[in-house]
């Protein structure tokens, strides 16, 4: 029998970070979002009414690794877009940013345009027509 919860939904996302001044550049300073939570444990963003938070990484591995969307976990994040010009506007910001991002895409499953890109983790993130 299904659970079927009662949601308005996400609340928020936890994602690791390796170097919270290089997330902050990038989530506050080049995207633009707001900072709701900055304390030594987690630097928080506002994403609409989502609550996007980070913590530092611990590295699992000597040297460290890098995020890949291939291992099993997180595939990617997708911030919903409603204006396809706004959509073109912020992948032309990304590349002019030197963020690498795959410009814009139509998605294959639903025939919806996207662009994606990463983060300096290179954690994977979608700008994505609702």
């Amino acid at each position: 029998m299904a659970i079927n919860p009662k949601t308005k939904g996400l609340s928020h996302v936890a994602l690791r970070s390796s170097d919270f001044a290089r997330t902050r550049a990038f989530y506050h300073e080049l995207l633009g979002l707001p900072i709701a939570l900055d304390t030594p444990e987690i630097l928080g963003f506002s994403i609409g009414s989502l609550f996007l938070g980070f913590k530092k990484a611990a590295p699992t591995y000597p040297g460290g690794h890098v995020f890949t969307p291939f291992n099993v976990g997180l595939d990617h994040i997708a911030i919903a877009c409603e204006d396809e010009a706004e959509l073109h506007r912020v992948a032309d910001a990304l590349q002019a940013a030197g963020v690498e991002n795959t410009g814009v895409k139509t998605d294959t499953v639903q025939p919806k345009k996207y662009v994606a890109f990463k983060d300096p983790d290179r954690i994977q993130w979608e700008f994505y027509m609702v």
